[in-house]
């Protein structure tokens, strides 16, 4: 999914499951979606901005934060934090989610702690991130993930 005709990111919100931590019997999924908030250009208003919705929302587990938007400049960066595979306990994979903003400001997703954070995506060279592709693992009997990784791409 990609922001229409020239606008970029500049905000972001996410699915994220509210229960806390459920236990050895219970089945936590952590970050199930992410919404890009695009905007055009220079103009950083609501009627202007529109929503690139991740395809692993369709579970329809957890609940959307509120928005978080850079205070200047778009989402340039990006840093998942992944919980590695539990091969006796309960699989979250993605957990929460980091973006860097063109001016620096790092804005940080409201998740679990489960997991850590990987290493910082190569910034866009020009421009800012304007589309996404999210890695969704099926929903499964027992132990489910969701959201399992992403990718996002740099438009000029």
């Amino acid at each position: 999914m990609a922001c229409k005709n020239s606008f970029i990111a500049v905000s972001f919100s996410h699915l994220h499951q509210t229960e806390g931590k459920r236990g050895i019997t219970g089945d936590d999924t952590s970050l199930n979606g992410i919404r890009l908030h695009c905007s055009s250009g220079g103009v950083r208003t609501t009627l202007l901005t529109f929503v690139v919705e991740s395809k692993s929302f369709q579970f329809g587990w957890g609940e959307w934060t509120e928005v978080k938007k850079c205070p200047k400049g778009y989402l340039v960066a990006f840093t998942l934090k992944v919980e590695a595979p539990q091969w006796l306990g309960d699989n979250t994979a993605a957990n929460n989610i980091q973006f860097k903003c063109g001016d620096g400001t790092v804005l940080e997703g409201e998740s679990t702690d489960f997991g850590t954070y990987g290493d910082w995506s190569k910034h866009c060279t020009a421009g800012a991130i304007c589309g996404i592709q999210t890695k969704v693992k099926d929903v499964a009997r027992g132990d489910n993930t969701a959201l399992n990784d992403v990718k996002f791409f740099c438009c000029d």
